[in-house]
């Protein structure tokens, strides 16, 4: 587990870049943290780290925004908000995005929680203040090295 505190939204979408370098195809995030926590300004940090263009917003009514680029992985970016049970999920399409092809980033996965994946990275962002976040990555080796 990592925690870290970023100061502004720039500090945590480059905390998020220094993730998202080292994500590899089937590497599935799941957030939990409220409403303007800042779940989406940390998914266009990853984004950029994997060297998709900064295009990145929320998904909440389209469910999934898809982010392709050259030469890298693509990202899913969903939003569960809506979704009440797994069982709900069966409606959603999201069984035919291809994980082991792609990084997930999914928003209110404790909608989900049941059906993610058991090498799931949990992130979970909490507020402190306005532009204060404590930031908590569980899960994941691929993120083991990193210090604060």
């Amino acid at each position: 587990m990592m925690t870290v505190i970023t100061g502004s939204p720039a500090e945590t979408q480059a905390f998020a870049q220094k993730l998202g370098k080292r994500l590899t195809a089937g590497t599935c995030i799941a957030f939990t943290g409220g409403l303007g926590m800042g779940k989406t300004t940390f998914t266009r940090g990853l984004a950029l780290g994997m060297g998709l263009p900064d295009v990145v917003s929320s998904p909440t009514f389209s469910l999934v925004n898809e982010y392709h680029g050259e030469g890298c992985l693509s990202l899913y970016h969903f939003d569960m908000y809506r979704v009440d049970s797994p069982e709900a999920l069966e409606t959603t399409g999201f069984w035919d995005y291809p994980l082991q092809e792609a990084v997930f980033v999914i928003e209110w996965s404790e909608h989900i929680a049941e059906v993610l994946p058991k090498d799931t990275v949990f992130i979970t962002i909490e507020r402190i203040d306005d532009e204060t976040r404590r930031i908590t990555v569980e899960g994941g080796a691929l993120f083991a090295d990193l210090s604060d």
